[in-house]
């Protein structure tokens, strides 16, 4: 459920995503303050019900009669309350399961949705079990003035057991997702990796994809100027056929690789369809590597919705305009990416040439001499 959590806070409205003019998502205090009146409601009727029962209490004892057992009043309560929560948690699945992340769109993310239902079928046995022994035994060895309490100071058995059996499930669980996660972050094969340059500030994304060379420039915050705002470093060849892209487009069933930076605070690179959520902090480089796996194309057709667009979201509360935080995220074929690819214009253009000295694009093609000036 805490995926599912996530899923809508980071989620704003799909249409304004695709038209890049995000909105400030709006809270329906109507809403909150009907479920916050509820609340206050059933604490007033418990209250009541409370005082209605000590006022009969003390009725019966004025008449010299025997006045209520609270230990069974009180485990009374117990059991009632056990009802109302395990019905509650029936409800919360049946009402808001629906709630949970979308169909998994990437490789990887089928088995982060096996290694979620296993978690989630293990630690919901064990809650309908333990719950129900919590409040069954409360109400069964509720105080009795016939019955004398015996003490078990130490059982060896039951050490063993409440000590061992969570141990190996939660060994099992760790180590299958240790395994799931090397799979995921492998940096092997890096020759068939789309590298794919993805740097978080307030409050936007900006991307970058590596020209003909097929290798990303790297970069150097001190390079950082109004015009050069990624900080590309262009003493290096490789910096020179870079491409910033506004929409991010994947090959389908190709092996991406997302590099993952920040230049201010703490951002979260956030593709629920993907399964892919890795922080972006400032001066720590990190990636995540995902195989797309379903076409944007195909998902507008499972979902009948064709103006459905995969989206980049920021998953940490970063500012204000948090919510702007949002880049369409396109799965297209390996013939229309490339189409795409070699549409884009390069990150090096003519205001940057001309702030680091280069001969424009119109002086090159006329033959000039292209002479670098360091950068400082």
């Amino acid at each position: 459920m805490l995926l599912g959590t996530n899923l809508l806070m980071a989620q704003t409205d799909a249409g304004s995503a695709a038209t890049g003019q995000a909105e400030a998502p709006k809270v329906d205090w109507t809403g909150v303050a009907y479920y916050v009146l509820i609340f206050f409601l059933i604490c007033l009727g418990v209250a009541v019900v409370g005082k209605i029962l000590k006022v009969y209490d003390l009725t019966l004892k004025m008449q010299g009669k025997k006045g209520l057992n609270w230990n069974t009043v009180m485990a009374t309560f117990c059991i009632i309350f056990l009802l109302i929560g395990l019905y509650g948690a029936y409800w919360s699945f049946t009402e808001q399961g629906s709630m949970t992340l979308p169909e998994a769109a990437s490789a990887h993310g089928v088995k982060i949705d096996e290694m979620f239902t296993v978690t989630t079928i293990l630690t919901m046995i064990v809650f309908f079990i333990t719950q129900i022994l919590l409040f069954t035994f409360l109400f069964r060895y509720r105080y009795s003035a016939k019955r004398r309490a015996h003490f078990l100071p130490h059982n060896n058995t039951i050490e063993k057991v409440w000590t061992i059996i969570p141990a190996v499930v939660l060994t099992i669980l760790v180590v299958f997702g240790f395994f799931t996660w090397q799979k995921i972050m492998n940096s092997e094969n890096l020759k068939d990796d789309i590298n794919i340059d993805v740097t978080g500030h307030q409050f936007a994304w900006e991307l970058r994809y590596p020209g003909k060379d097929g290798v990303l420039g790297p970069k150097d915050f001190r390079l950082v100027t109004g015009t050069n705002n990624l900080g590309v470093n262009f003493k290096k060849k490789s910096s020179f056929d870079d491409l910033k892209v506004d929409t991010m487009y994947l090959p389908v069933n190709k092996s991406i690789r997302l590099n993952i930076l920040a230049q201010d605070v703490i951002h979260s690179v956030y593709m629920p369809y993907f399964r892919v959520q890795l922080n972006a902090v400032p001066g720590l480089p990190t990636f995540f590597k995902f195989v797309p796996t379903i076409t944007t194309a195909q998902m507008r057709a499972k979902l009948d919705d064709p103006k459905f667009e995969y989206t980049l979201y920021c998953n940490k509360i970063c500012g204000g305009s948090h919510y702007n935080m949002q880049k369409v995220v396109r799965v297209v074929s390996e013939a229309e990416y490339q189409t795409w690819l070699s549409k884009q214009k390069p990150y090096l253009n003519d205001a940057l040439r001309k702030e680091l000295h280069f001969a424009s694009a119109n002086e090159q093609s006329n033959g000039s001499t292209n002479r670098l000036a360091l950068n400082n």
